[in-house]
Parts: C-alpha cells; structure tokens; sequence
C-alpha cells in the first residue's frame, strides 16, 4: 500500500495512532477538544496539525475539513461516557438524550465532505446497539452508516477484544470499518496465544509505594500506609477484602464495604484487565501490581502499576516517551482512555 494521507477527529492524545506510519498513513489532521491532550498529542506527533476545539463548532469543523483535504483515511473515536450505560429500556433512553451521543453525527458530516477511502469509528461496545435518532425514528449506528453511505461502502462493525491482536491487556471495543465497493479489508485473525501480563512486564525492577526506579516513568505512587498493609497481604489476582485480617477498613477497624474488583491485584499468567481512567487509586478497579510472595508471607508491590508498567500493556512502544514536564495524572487518564494502538495497526494492515 503507497503512503495514504489520513485524518483523526476526537483524537486524544493520539495513542491510537502510534503505529499508523508504519503502515504508510500519515495523518494530516487531528481534532481533540481539551486542551491538555491535544498539546500532548502535538508534542508526541509533531509532523500532524492538531485543531484544538469543538468539532461541532462550524469554524472548527471547516478548519479541519480543509486540512484534511484529499485524505484516504480516517479514525475516529467520538466520546464514550454517554455510553457507558448498557442493557435496559429506560436506559437506553438516557443514552438517547445524551447529547454526547450525537457527535457521531460529526463524524458523517465529515465523512461525507471527505469521502475517505478507508474508515474506522471505534467506542465502547455498547456503540454497536444503541439506537439515535435519524430521519424520526430510532436507528443503530450501523443502521445510520447503511443508509447514508451503503451504496458506496462496504460497511462492517463487530465487538473485539484487543488481547486477540496480542495487545497484553483484555479492552473490549467496538470497532466499525467502512470502505470502498471494489476493495477488501478483512479482519486480522485472532491469535492463539494471549500476551501475559508477566511476559510484558516481569522483567521491570520491583518497586513500593513511593519508590523510583533508574526507567523513566517506571515509578511507583505514593499511597496511604493503611492501603499499602493490606496489599501486602494480598496474593496475586486476589482482593484485599478476601482478607481475614488485613482487609479494607475504617480507621474505627469497622469494614469497608466494596466491589470486590477494587483493591485487587492483577494476575501474572492472563492479559491485563482493562485499564481505567482511574488507574492511580488502589481502591479502583483492578489496577494493583501482581506482586511477589516474599520470605515472611506478604507480597511485593503494594502499590497500583507504574506510568510505564501501563504503557506497555496498552501495547505502545519501549521509546513512547512523552516530555518530562507531562503530569502523570495526564498520562494516566489517557492510557485508560485509549484504544490499544497495536490492534488499530492489525486492523489497519489488512486494507487492501
């Protein structure tokens, strides 16, 4: 395939981008409405425009549009917090009325202004059943794409799980491709052994709460003494309100009372579950180190995975450096909201 020009709306910190150059996208224009990530994005891509604002907003759109002029390709991924809420009726209403769910509309607008050879829209599974309103009624993303664009495109979506494209971590996406009549865009196959969380980060220096290794971003949180007692007597892929004695408790000694998918730690033998938005806080999901059995019983790494521990099982690269002044809330809040670059670049090597 020669070098196709591309563009990325609701962008982020372009995480989901990393790999793309190496397979002759290059991305012209990018869109991300705050701030902060899209200047991390222009420091981690310096080559691309990056338009700062609401793709909504009739300047921005035209701005962006008129970069991305002549483009082949196009990734998309509008937010997801309108649809996080899966499953009954009444919800599926609160989905509807969300306004966050319309800026897939964008996405056509530009679609249609573009007409890109190669798309993909991705979100959170749930993209893929929840119904919006077209033309009076109440149709499903895919229902929309069909109609609108059907007689030009080929025009498929499916949920997937980035740990199948050898991603060490297990996110489920939905992920929707478009593209011409006269081509082929199969999907990659699926691959027989799952990357582990102890093949991708076992061999980084042991570290507790606090502690900083010589590997940039491999440096632990600093968490309160309580917390960091009960994860050391917490084995692997175990939560601490398993616990007989050291388990999650009030400063009274009464017992907090939780999902038991906080205080957990990660298993060694599995992918990585999905990473959070709030994967500093011990007491969040299952985002606490695997952790070893020491001498005395207890167990090392009493704390929640490194910056770096996090990169690598969102697949980046072992040089995905971004600048030393970033916040390392930053880098957290967008790992936990990317899309795994290594399954977009699996996805992507398939056009034909």
């Amino acid at each position: 395939m020669s070098d196709m020009k591309g563009f990325s709306l609701f962008s982020g910190a372009g995480i989901g981008e990393t790999y793309l150059s190496q397979c002759d996208i290059n991305i012209a224009v990018a869109n991300e409405i705050v701030e902060k990530r899209a200047e991390l994005y222009r420091k981690m891509n310096p080559g691309h425009e990056m338009v700062c604002g609401d793709i909504t907003k009739i300047e921005i759109f035209e701005k962006v549009m008129d970069k991305a002029q002549d483009s082949e390709f196009l990734i998309a991924s509008p937010p997801c917090q309108g649809m996080s809420i899966a499953g009954k009726n009444r919800h599926q209403i609160m989905m509807v009325e969300d306004p966050r769910n319309y800026l897939i509309y964008s996405v056509l607008d530009a679609i249609e202004r573009i007409k890109p050879d190669y798309i993909i829209i991705e979100n959170v599974p749930v993209l893929l059943k929840i119904k919006l309103p077209y033309n009076g009624e109440l149709h499903t993303v895919l229902e929309i794409l069909e109609a609108e664009f059907g007689d030009e495109y080929n025009i498929d979506g499916k949920r997937v799980n980035s740990a199948d494209y050898s991603v060490p971590q297990t996110r489920y996406r939905a992920i929707i491709k478009m593209w011409p009549k006269t081509k082929n865009w199969p999907w990659p196959k699926t691959v027989d052994h799952q990357i582990t969380v102890e093949e991708t980060i076992s061999h980084l220096p042991s570290l507790e709460s606090g502690e900083v290794s010589n590997i940039k971003w491999h440096y632990a949180r600093k968490h309160d003494s309580r917390q960091v007692l009960w994860m050391q007597h917490t084995p692997t892929g175990r939560t601490a309100f398993w616990n007989e004695e050291y388990y999650p408790q009030k400063k009274d000694g009464t017992r907090i009372k939780g999902y038991e998918s906080s205080y957990r730690r990660i298993k060694w033998d599995a992918p990585s579950p999905t990473i959070t938005i709030r994967n500093d806080a011990i007491s969040s999901q299952r985002n606490v180190h695997p952790g070893r059995m020491k001498p005395d019983g207890t167990y090392s790494d009493a704390r929640v995975l490194t910056p770096y521990e996090l990169m690598l099982l969102t697949s980046l690269p072992t040089d995905w450096n971004p600048p030393d002044n970033t916040p390392e809330i930053l880098i957290r809040q967008v790992l936990g909201e990317s899309i795994p670059p290594l399954m977009i670049k699996k996805i992507v090597e398939e056009m034909r």
